[in-house]
């Protein structure tokens, strides 16, 4: 279910306002037939899910099911942080770039003689320099996320190229690439523990701290937000950051999984994170969201993509339905807000 905050629904004035004057989330006329826009996308997932084990035999194995899981772990990771800056209102177009920079440079220093945990650390540390510096420009300079962040995917692409010549790291220590390839348990890949264990810490300080709420506060209004006493420009950086600690730990992943540090690493996350926030029922214009519906976004991405490609469709036309996925998404919440404020324009005043 959607969460959000009785701050979120008052005018500048501190006003409470109607209910109906709440902003909608993306999908919410589909989420009306079924409670929530997150049980509507979660029908619309298995009923694909249905759709694709009756059309290829191999879709409901266990490998596939561990490959479909193993491969939306780097989306997954991402769309939590990216969900907590969606929420505020925010956006981050940086997170796949920053992904391959981070990599880049931990595996440099690896290979320079670092270690695992020195170049695990570093890694970690330039992906939250890319959301800290995200943060203060939001925050603190007041410029758009939308551009800022577009601006930092520009230069963390040119660092990674520049960093080693446009050229892949290899030779990487077992202990670093076995977080990305290994499995435990029979089976299970390590990469779909640690992305449990991240939405399981996420969704707990999304909806049960002080800080959750006042993510949620400042995305439905900023202006009742402050003066409500929330330090607006703190949570508007904070989530910034967390988004690069979650850029840091699909890092590793990815770069672990491939065995390498890729110039192209991270190349086009952005876009399924987006896909994934959005289709979950996460609303762009903040206020609205939850991680429950981001992770079902994540597999519902994941299914489509695995799904076409047992089914051999062609690699372009897979990424056309993936673009298709948010501009739909991304319709359907535009729409519904513009109705939603029709309405109250046309709501009579109160004497």
């Amino acid at each position: 279910m959607a969460q959000s905050v009785n701050i979120s629904t008052r005018g500048k004035d501190g006003a409470a306002l109607p209910p109906d004057r709440e902003r909608p989330s993306a999908g919410q006329l589909l989420g009306g037939l079924f409670g929530s826009t997150t049980s509507a996308i979660a029908v619309i997932l298995v009923v694909i899910c249905i759709l694709l084990s009756l059309l290829s035999d191999s879709f409901l194995t266990a490998n596939n099911i561990y490959a479909i899981l193993s491969q939306s772990s780097v989306v997954g990771i991402t769309a939590v942080g990216g969900t907590f800056v969606v929420i505020t209102g925010g956006i981050d177009l940086s997170v796949g770039a920053a992904i391959g920079l981070a990599g880049m440079i931990g595996a440099l220093f690896m290979q320079a003689g670092f270690g695992a945990v020195g170049g695990t650390i570093l890694t970690m540390l330039v992906a939250m320099a890319v959301g800290a510096i995200n943060g203060i420009s939001v925050a603190g300079i007041k410029l758009a996320p939308f551009i800022v962040t577009l601006a930092t995917m520009g230069m963390a692409q040119g660092l990674t190229l520049e960093a080693n010549g446009g050229q892949s790291v290899y030779s990487l220590p077992a202990v670093f690439t076995y977080f990305g390839s290994g499995t435990v348990l029979g089976g299970i890949p390590i990469s779909v523990i640690v992305t449990v264990i991240v939405f399981a810490a996420g969704g707990l300080l999304l909806t049960k701290t002080a800080f959750g709420k006042s993510v949620f506060a400042v995305g439905g209004n900023r202006e009742a937000a402050r003066l409500a006493g929330i330090r607006v420009n703190l949570v508007t950086f904070l989530v910034y950051v967390i988004a690069g600690i979650c850029v840091g730990i699909a890092s590793v992943i990815i770069v672990g999984r491939v065995g390498a540090a890729t110039p192209t690493g991270g190349v086009g996350v952005e876009l399924r994170v987006i896909a994934a926030i959005v289709i979950g029922g996460t609303s762009l214009f903040g206020g609205k969201g939850s991680l429950w519906g981001t992770l079902v976004g994540v597999l519902l991405i994941g299914v489509i993509n695995n799904g076409l490609t047992l089914l051999n469709v062609d690699p372009f036309l897979v990424q056309f339905m993936q673009s298709a996925l948010i501009f739909v998404a991304v319709l359907f919440d535009a729409v519904n807000t513009r109705r939603i404020t029709r309405g109250r324009l046309k709501m009579p005043r109160k004497s």
